[in-house]
């Protein structure tokens, strides 16, 4: 329209009449404002100033639908007629496309055709108010806010999560469940998007960070199926079983008794069990291969499978007799560390979704899953090699294979994400974080050369060979113990029974270590224990029998309690006479008369005298007397340790009872649970709904109960898991080396929905430098061999020795982190989460788009585009483009460059500078996001500038020159993309190409 108004000027008279038919149909509209054959003219950004200008000169013309037959135009005594193409730009020769289009001419001196058109024209109905309506809603400048949903809407269309069928969510009652109406409305988003991958892929992995309630949103999913009559299965580390049963117990306590969740629970160990009970299950008669649904809770404990001749392992149990047998089996997982410092651990975890499948994603464009791991892994150990690796540098190093792998199967979101995008009035805030107080305690309050370096000297001159019996063998006898002990995986590689037992060596020296930084009571208990064992062998050895006969060890059976007094070991055993007991008994005397002077050293550390105990002791206190917030006494202590647990509150308890009238309870996982708050029994939910009432809806369960629990002593069993955030407070007494499980358990406190404005964590540390620490541990492990059976399958006898240097500094930087702040998963350094690979955030976006906005969007032009003030530190000024790429050919490997492929976005800088990639297609969305969400109006000042400077968008020069820019360097891409596929094995797809780089401009952003 815009092209033929010059010529319009020149007419008395200009009647348009349009087919009824195609401008009813409402499909058929936006091709008045969007016609790609038109592409050439719309890359020149004038869309705002064309349709402003057919708008304001409307008068020149008049328009009816109605029946209008054939396409044609008649100008005075002369008729042109186009059928059977339309009317735009290449037919009338303003675009030349090369193609050849027909146009005939006809006399209609005698005005048949004309007398025709006015019998057309009487029937029509006047509609120009409609099309200039329609012109006015596609006018392309909208809000910042109106064009990101506008571009999302089409980067994301058909990969939302719309296809759950609404009413057969409420049909079956899912929706009127309790545990539904308990989530959060960020729950209930993971827990449909789970719902629909499981529908579509046969599985999910819920990747949600600590503290996010991944449990409650699988016992909503579990209900989900359950209402489906699916027979479901939950795999637990055996240390959050309770978690579970709880919710299938017809009990006070449990919160979701009317869902009458009935799903069977099973321990992780269990399936290295055969016969038994876990809990009220017979394992000999579980029918393995009758599950629908298997939920495997803390699944990265499966990302590695330890193949091996002689045994299954629980990875191939699992995979055999619960996946691949019986009836299909849908599985989710649930894991807030399924990637952290390799990107491998998904396969075998993917595997229990594709049930091996390989090939399982062909049609998504994945044509191996495990090239496509391989690969990422590969990218990800060369990233790691660099000076300072930036998880930027990663991205845009990763293909998009890696990424949609991702985008399959997972679901994950961090705590940014969720305060970033979620109301925070209806999921509670999370509590402010304090800097973390460092303690570094002595030992021994009279005695300050007592320390850990001391300590370690005595520990280093330890042997420990008693924990090797295979080291004092005859060398003659070795061959034929090795032939009985050694294991030899499917793949051949060979871990001699010697080579293990040397690691077991080194673990009890780093274990001795880890309880001397514990306590001193616990690490005197453990050198006791040791001392026993000594004691108890030395015995062995002076009363042992020999055989008269040499004696053939692979056909000996070691397991007859009668020959009992003729071995030694625990699950390896070996004849004492086929050892040296001349060394052996050296070795034994040495160590004993080392542990007996180490325990006379230590033994002189009584609890008046224990400093790191007086310290904890002086810590509690002060926060009673001066509470974070408001009255809440309430603190955690974790240990590694039982013993050290159990020591703290032998000292503890009674003493914050007496001065303060605060009660205490002990939870250690092993052993007997206790509190001396009489009324509450000591099972582990009563202590804890005890301990954190609020949060365990206490007053749902026991309405009547008045008294608390504050104090709670405890080891990690309870460091997954569990809601404990009416505590403020929580004490690493002892340091854990792995900055994770630290993470772990503050996520106890660090919790959605938190009454507690603020949060405290407390580490102790050994009084010395974290250099000087890790090298104490460097030291301790010297060389250790071990079996690395990496995720791909691949097998390896390895020397750790080389990557206990690399792996300790990464430690210490992120303990030395931790110092200063609390950090999320996602933050720690040297490690990735899934949150920094998917699109989640923005497909919830695309999500929430209404259907109303949608139907609007249908009338949009090409080229919507907005103005909008930089409000990013560091951003450079410029245009953020996206494009959609208009050429189908080698679609699967443009995808391994561009996730979001036939879409691409690139942010250029007013300079011209290629600042977002178009392989960085994350970064722009996060951009593009936090430039434009909540805009929804252009800043008056900013949009006079503009239309001064560009004549109301007549002159776009700037910007088409920038979009032209923009073009070369996609069309670089595309270049590389070509360059690659010359080493894909399934052969080059050069010459494939057109070589024409036609791209739609969706939408651009201008930056200002």
């Amino acid at each position: 329209m815009y092209d033929l108004l010059k010529i319009f000027k020149e007419c008395a008279n200009v009647d348009i009449i349009i087919n009824k038919d195609d401008f009813d149909r409402l499909s058929n509209r936006e091709s008045y404002v969007r016609d790609l054959s038109e592409n050439s003219t719309n890359n020149k950004l004038q869309t705002y100033y064309r349709i402003n200008t057919i708008i304001a000169e409307s008068d020149q013309f008049n328009i009816r639908k109605g029946v209008a037959g054939n396409s044609f135009i008649i100008i005075d005594d002369k008729l042109y007629q186009f059928a059977p193409n339309p009317l735009n730009e290449p037919t009338l020769g303003i675009i030349k496309d090369g193609k050849p289009y027909m146009i005939f001419e006809m006399d209609d001196s005698q005005n048949s055709f004309k007398n025709v058109f006015e019998q057309f024209w009487e029937n029509a109905i006047d509609c120009k108010e409609d099309i200039i309506k329609m012109y006015k809603q596609a006018i392309p400048l909208k809000s910042p806010e109106e064009i990101y949903k506008f571009s999302i809407s089409k980067i994301f269309q058909n990969k939302t999560t719309d296809d759950i069928n609404e009413e057969r969510l409420v049909k079956t009652g899912f929706k009127s469940s309790v545990v539904w109406n308990k989530l959060f409305n960020f729950q209930k988003d993971a827990v449909l998007g789970a719902i629909d991958k499981i529908e579509r892929y046969n599985g999910c992995i819920i990747a949600d960070s600590v503290g996010l309630g991944k449990t409650f949103e699988a016992l909503a999913i579990i209900k989900y199926y359950e209402l489906r009559n699916d027979r479901v299965l939950v795999l637990a580390p055996k240390k959050l079983r309770d978690n579970w049963v709880t919710y299938r117990l017809n009990d006070k306590r449990n919160i979701l008794v009317q869902d009458r969740l009935n799903f069977d629970v099973l321990n992780h160990t269990d399936l290295s069990r055969e016969s038994g009970l876990s809990g009220d299950i017979n394992l000999e008669m579980v029918n393995w291969g009758n599950y629908d649904l298997i939920v495997i809770d803390e699944s990265h404990n499966f990302r590695n499978n330890n193949p091996s001749k002689k045994r299954i392992s629980r990875y191939e149990k699992l995979m055999r007799d619960v996946i691949q047998s019986g009836v299909r089996t849908k599985v989710l997982l649930l894991s807030a560390t399924p990637v952290n410092t390799r990107l491998n651990d998904l396969k075998n975890q993917l595997s229990f979704i594709t049930e091996s499948n390989d090939q399982a994603l062909i049609n998504e464009g994945i044509s191996s899953i495990e090239l496509t791991l391989r690969q990422a892994q590969t990218k990800f150990n060369n990233w790691v090699k660099q000076a300072n690796p930036t998880r930027e540098d990663l991205i845009n190093k990763l293909d998009g294979d890696y990424f949609k792998l991702l985008d399959l199967f997972t679901i994950s979101r961090s705590r940014k994400h969720i305060e970033k995008y979620y109301d925070v009035a209806d999921i509670g805030k999370f509590p402010t974080r304090l800097k973390p107080i460092s303690v570094y305690s002595d030992f021994d309050k009279e005695n300050k050369d007592f320390s850990i370096s001391y300590l370690n000297d005595y520990l280093e001159s330890l042997n420990l060979k008693f924990y090797s019996p295979m080291f004092f063998v005859f060398e003659h006898k070795r061959k034929a113990y090795a032939e009985l002990y050694d294991t030899e995986t499917k793949t051949g590689a060979v871990f001699s029974q010697l080579d293990r037992e040397e690691s077991i060596i080194t673990l009890m020296r780093v274990n001795l270590l880890k309880r001397l930084e514990s306590s001193i009571h616990s690490f005197c208990l453990t050198l006791e224990k040791i001392l026993h064992t000594i004691d108890s062998l030395d015995q062995k050895i002076k009363n042992h029998k020999e055989f008269s006969n040499d004696i053939d060890v692979l056909d000996f059976d070691f397991d007859d309690q009668a020959y009992s007094d003729m071995v030694l070991g625990g699950k390896v055993k070996v004849l004492i006479q086929d050892m040296d007991l001349v060394k052996f008994n050296e070795f034994l005397k040495s160590d004993r008369e080392i542990i007996i002077e180490l325990l006379a050293k230590c033994k002189v550390v009584t609890t008046e005298r224990d400093q790191k105990l007086v310290d904890l002791v002086g810590l509690i206190q002060n926060k009673i007397q001066n509470p974070l917030n408001p009255n809440n006494k309430k603190v955690i202590i974790f240990s590694a340790f039982a013993d050290t647990v159990n020591y703290l509150y032998e000292n503890c308890a009674d003493l914050f009872l007496k001065e303060y009238g605060i009660h205490s309870a002990l939870v250690t996982g092993s052993g007997t649970n206790y509190t001396n708050l009489k009324e509450v029994k000591t099972d582990l939910q009563n202590i804890l709904i005890n301990f954190s009432p609020i949060s365990k809806s206490r007053k749902e369960v026991f309405p009547e109960a008045t008294k608390e629990i504050d104090l709670l002593f405890c080891t990690d069993c309870i460091s997954e898991g569990q809601n404990l955030q009416d505590c403020d407070y929580l004490v690493n007494y002892d340091i854990h080396w792995n900055p994770v499980r630290i993470i772990q358990r503050f996520g106890r406190i660090d919790r959605i929905g938190s009454q507690n404005d603020q949060i405290q964590l407390v580490n102790f540390y050994p009084h010395i430098e974290l250099d000087q620490y890790i090298d104490l541990i460097q030291r301790v492990k010297g060389r250790m061999q071990i079996l690395d059976i990496s995720a791909t399958g691949d097998d390896n006898v390895i020397d750790d020795r080389e990557n206990q240097p690399k792996e300790l500094d990464y430690r210490k930087k992120q303990l030395e982190k931790m110092k200063d702040s609390v950090v999320d998963l996602e933050d720690l350094d040297g490690g990735i989460s899934i949150s920094d690979l998917t699109f989640n955030d923005f497909k919830v976006d695309a999500d929430r788009i209404k259907d109303t906005e949608l139907k609007t969007f249908e009338n949009y032009p090409s080229g919507l585009f907005s103005l909008v003030i930089n409000n990013i530190v560091d951003q450079p000024q410029g245009v953020l483009f996206c494009l959609k790429d208009l050429d189908e050919n080698n679609f699967e490997d443009k995808l391994k460059n561009n996730l979001i492929h036939p879409y691409s976005l690139v942010y250029i800088t007013n300079d011209g500078e290629i600042n977002v990639p178009m392989r960085m297609g994350k970064r722009a969305l996060d951009l593009f996001k936090k430039l434009s969400y909540g805009k929804i109006t252009i800043e008056e000042e900013q949009l006079k500038a503009f239309n001064l400077k560009t004549k109301s968008g007549k002159f776009m020069n700037q910007y088409v020159d920038l979009l032209d820019l923009v073009k070369k360097h996609l069309s670089g891409e595309e270049k590389i993309v070509e360059l690659q596929s010359i080493f894909n094995p399934e052969g080059s797809i050069i010459g494939k190409s057109s070589g024409d780089f036609n791209y739609e401009v969706i939408s651009y952003l201008i930056v200002s």
